[in-house]
């Protein structure tokens, strides 16, 4: 990659990361044009850290005046490169040394053959990195993944919490970024508003270190606050690709197979329940009518998660995209 012809840019979260931020820095490549390193607050001061002890004049260094989260952090950065029309495609990389900044050509690579308008990292693809890793992670993000392949419509992505990311300015300048979850739950809601744009999106293979970092990230303390949110999300994105936006035999299959299984759950409850009240024994024929309605209904739900998967979008969208 010549930097004459690619316009790159970092974005660098901070929120105590003081000990790991100049070895993440020092180890960006020159092709790199700006680097944003933006200090959330933070207790350690890492902002001013980096002032004084890094001359790069591509560092720009932001201070948020209170702490909005990874995510706001994030935005905070993606704002000002697209201030700058240099800027083609934004990496957003943690500044705490699990993420190996020469992996960056992987993540850039795909957007600059229009294969993809987003790139996002997955620890997961290579099996002797799920063996290093802790068994806690890898059973929340098989959770996590699930919920975010149902409410973002991307079937084919794992690892939706992992933070490194990259995605063309053309792209970018359309996601509504005030709009966004500012905390841990940006990661997956940005693909979920990448959806809705019919945005292509690829998972790059990458080795995550585990050694002395403190992640903030706990399963235990999100995954209900997580689950509501992915609930929502999943009812907007049903309703923007299949009913605002575009109609197909999916937007009829889905309420149908709902309406199915509900009707037969209830009848054949209520016929079940007056077995019990009254002794007499529901007739068959009554509950083949329940049992019917039931296996109707899973068979229209089941395709209509045929068609959403297949749906995933494909195609960039930013070669189409006038700057």
């Amino acid at each position: 990659m010549k930097n004459s012809e690619n316009g790159i840019a970092v974005v660098i979260p901070c929120y105590k990361v003081k000990k790991h931020i100049l070895g993440v820095l020092k180890e960006i490549n020159t092709d790199v044009r700006r680097i944003y390193v933006i200090d959330d607050k933070c207790p350690e001061y890492t902002g001013q850290f980096v002032l004084d002890n890094i001359e790069d004049k591509r560092v720009v260094v932001l201070f948020n005046e209170v702490n909005l989260g990874v995510g706001g952090a994030v935005i905070r950065g993606y704002k000002e490169a697209l201030k700058d029309d240099s800027i083609l495609i934004v990496v957003k990389i943690d500044g705490d040394g699990q993420m190996d900044p020469s992996l960056l050509r992987n993540f850039v690579a795909p957007i600059l053959r229009e294969e993809a308008d987003y790139t996002k990292g997955n620890r997961f693809y290579f099996l002797d990195n799920i063996a290093r890793m802790p068994k806690i992670r890898i059973f929340g993000n098989a959770i996590l993944s699930f919920l975010t392949k149902i409410s973002s419509g991307y079937w084919n992505l794992f690892d939706p919490t992992n933070g490194y990311t990259a995605i063309h300015t053309r792209v970018l300048k359309y996601i509504p970024l005030d709009k966004l979850d500012m905390r841990y739950f940006f990661e997956s809601d940005i693909l979920f508003r990448l959806n809705t744009l019919r945005a292509a999106v690829v998972d790059i293979p990458m080795d995550a270190k585990y050694e002395d970092e403190q992640s903030n990230l706990k399963i235990s303390n999100i995954i209900f606050e997580f689950l509501i949110k992915h609930v929502k999300n999943t009812l907007k994105r049903i309703f923007y690709n299949y009913y605002l936006r575009d109609m197909s035999i999916a937007s009829i299959e889905l309420p149908l197979g709902i309406f199915f299984f509900i009707f037969g759950v209830t009848f054949g409850s209520l016929r079940w329940w007056k077995t019990i009240q009254t002794g007499i024994a529901t007739p068959f024929g009554t509950a083949l009518i329940a049992s019917i309605f039931i296996i109707v209904g899973i068979q229209f739900i089941l395709s209509f998660l045929a068609y959403d998967y297949s749906n995933v979008p494909k195609h960039p969208i930013h070669p189409k995209i006038s700057r």
